[in-house]
């Protein structure tokens, strides 16, 4: 593969890396993107976390935070600070799981649903902004391959 010629003060080793060492690549690429959302979900009121959290349970309605951590794959201890933050704001309820009395199920509350709507209007175009240099059959390909390696 032929060297590209890079632009005036741009890195000339990690293209070369990244073609070598695709792990690497991805784990640059995820960060960045990881970046940007904070970014804009802070910009409009809520982060990452809280709306993953949010858009589960308007999906798949209560669950205990346990499920809601494993199945986003968010740590269990950043989970408890993020249904802490929901609660306070007034978006979740904690409540006595009736299936076990045990743990509690997080149930999403009329202002998280309201918070949820206003939150996933601005997605689209942070992922046009964030993937802009991939075409549209690039980014399917992207969200296959992915699909792929988090199953």
């Amino acid at each position: 593969m032929p060297a590209r010629t890079p632009a005036p003060g741009r890195a000339t080793y990690f293209p070369q890396l990244a073609t070598e060492r695709p792990d690497i690549a991805l784990c640059r690429a995820s960060a960045a993107v990881a970046r940007a959302a904070e970014a804009a979900a802070h910009e409009h009121g809520l982060g990452v976390g809280h709306h993953l959290v949010l858009k589960m349970l308007a999906a798949v309605g209560p669950r205990s935070q346990q499920a809601l951590s494993e199945e986003l794959r968010i740590d269990r201890s950043v989970m408890v600070g993020i249904a802490d933050e929901l609660e306070q704001s007034g978006y979740i309820r904690r409540e006595r799981d009736p299936a076990d009395r045990r743990a509690y199920a997080v149930t999403l509350t009329t202002a998280g649903r309201r918070a949820l709507t206003k939150a996933e209007k601005y997605i689209p175009d942070f992922l046009d902004r964030t993937f802009a240099p991939l075409t549209a059959t690039e980014r399917e390909q992207l969200t296959a391959l992915l699909g792929k390696l988090l199953v």
